[in-house]
């Protein structure tokens, strides 16, 4: 049986002070709670809340990784170097990534494998566009995501690997698919997995949910048969309104 999985994704929020206060928060309020929590502050500083977090229950991620080894990559940050910090995940495919920053499957399928390779585990987003939505392709559209994220992994890697379906037109928005619709896009993404890897693979991956998931929908959400989680933005920046998401999967 599959267990849940909420991660806050902290986005480009917060100083240090505020990043360490509420690590700290978090380690407290979420001690003995059961299942997997991550939070992934900006880069610069993960090494300060990788101290507020270690030994405790909550896995240290973060937003990006370089599709290449160290060297003269100005403005990069390797696996490696992550990883030397206590980093043991990485949130790779956001839309914000594919959209302001162009990144496309390719390059994304790069950086999973460079990640899986140093041995940190996988957030693969995925998602689609309004526009997607309206014409009536969001299956197909998160089928080619997992695809293109996914491709020359062995079954073996995909237990590392979890997948974000994360509607586009829904982050940030304060918009979302009801609780059965977005059940509906998982089950067609666990699908496309089954048809990659093998239905056990598929019947054992998690899939969480992004997208506007807060206190009030999070309870919903979270009891969908194929929802196992969360990727939480806005709502994992105060410890008041992302651990009640956190305990909603207990």
């Amino acid at each position: 049986m599959r267990t849940k999985y909420v991660a806050g994704n902290w986005k480009m929020n917060m100083d240090k002070a505020g990043a360490v206060a509420l690590a700290s928060e978090l380690v407290e309020q979420l001690k003995g709670v059961d299942n997997k929590f991550m939070i992934a502050p900006p880069f610069v500083y993960l090494d300060a809340v990788a101290q507020v977090v270690k030994g405790s229950n909550i896995i240290l991620g973060a937003q990006n990784i370089a599709a290449t080894e160290n060297g003269a990559h100005t403005g990069e940050c390797s696996a490696a170097m992550l990883k030397d910090i206590g980093v043991e995940t990485v949130i790779l495919g956001h839309s914000e990534r594919r959209y302001e920053f162009y990144e496309t499957d390719k390059l994304i399928n790069i950086k999973v494998r460079m990640a899986l390779e140093h041995g940190l585990d996988v957030v693969l987003c995925i998602g689609e566009l309004y526009s997607h939505k309206v014409a009536g392709v969001t299956e197909a559209v998160c089928e080619m995501q997992v695809k293109g994220g996914l491709d020359g992994l062995t079954k073996e890697q995909l237990a590392h690997v979890t997948i974000a379906y994360e509607p586009i037109w829904a982050i940030g928005t304060g918009k979302t698919p009801t609780p059965e619709e977005a059940n509906s896009i998982h089950k067609s993404i666990r699908a496309s997995i089954s048809n990659l890897f093998g239905a056990d693979v598929a019947e054992n991956i998690k899939i969480l949910y992004g997208g506007s998931m807060n206190a009030k929908n999070g309870k919903d959400l979270l009891a969908q048969s194929d929802i196992d989680g969360g990727l939480i933005g806005g709502a994992s920046l105060k410890s008041e309104t992302f651990v009640p998401i956190c305990k909603y999967t207990v």
